[in-house]
């Protein structure tokens, strides 16, 4: 392989990465670019260059610069990301308890983490530095209220 293929390649994945409304990028998008190893190889390189970052397996997050600090930072805030990439994995996800609660104006609390999941386990690990997402299994009850 010479080295202008691999710049080709690299062209063709830059080219991708527009700046378009998606933060979340996931391989199995690109795999049309070129062979396995080859975007391996340039997802790595991305991320060591900082223009990604890796959030999960096969999934990545585009990065910006931080007006506060001048060091690069994820496109978007955590929650957004991990929602984002279950919406792209086709995982059936809704509010938790608590976020349903005080989108209904049922409680004044703020949720942090939990996510409520279908009937599904998720098995997938998304994580951003120290942050992951928590999921809930609905109750019998609430997954009869569903049917």
């Amino acid at each position: 392989m010479t080295a202008a293929g691999k710049s080709g390649l690299r062209d063709r994945g830059n080219a991708f990465n527009p700046r378009g409304p998606d933060v979340v990028i996931l391989r199995s998008e690109l795999s049309d670019l070129g062979h396995p190893l080859q975007l391996s190889r340039v997802l790595s390189t991305l991320v060591k260059a900082g223009a990604l970052v890796r959030v999960g397996s096969g999934v990545y997050a585009k990065t910006r610069l931080n007006k506060f600090s001048g060091q690069l930072a994820p496109a978007a805030p955590f929650e957004v990301i991990a929602a984002e990439a279950v919406r792209k994995l086709r995982i059936k996800v809704s509010l938790g308890t608590l976020a349903a609660e005080f989108t209904f104006g049922l409680s004044t609390q703020l949720p942090m983490l939990p996510m409520a999941t279908g009937r599904r386990l998720i098995g997938r690990k998304i994580q951003g530095g120290s942050k992951t997402p928590m999921y809930e299994r609905p109750t019998a009850k609430q997954r009869k209220d569903t049917k």
